[in-house]
């Protein structure tokens, strides 16, 4: 079974960063607090990617999880677009 057309990528906005947590919550797999107090985003060796604007895939299983952390972060600092087009699904630019 191929990639579907829902692949999404994410990545987190530091500067806007609340550290509330909701995303490490949502979604522990994608998304973890650096000693800064900040959440960044983890690929799938679970590195976390400290780049500023620095992409991940979304696991399948967890799109649900990370399009609703993007809804409810207060720092509406996550940002999910869609693979095939970076258009901005879940987050502040969202249509």
């Amino acid at each position: 079974m191929g990639p579907g057309p829902a692949e999404l990528r994410v990545w987190v906005d530091q500067d806007l960063c609340t550290g509330d947590g909701l995303c490490v919550q949502y979604a522990p797999e994608v998304f973890e607090f650096d000693v800064d107090g900040l959440a960044y985003v983890k690929d799938a060796a679970g590195e976390l990617r400290l780049a500023p604007g620095s992409r991940v895939d979304v696991p399948a299983q967890l799109r649900s999880e990370v399009i609703d952390a993007a809804r409810e972060c207060p720092g509406e600092c996550i940002h999910v677009l869609r693979g095939t087009d970076d258009v901005e699904v879940a987050g502040p630019e969202a249509t």
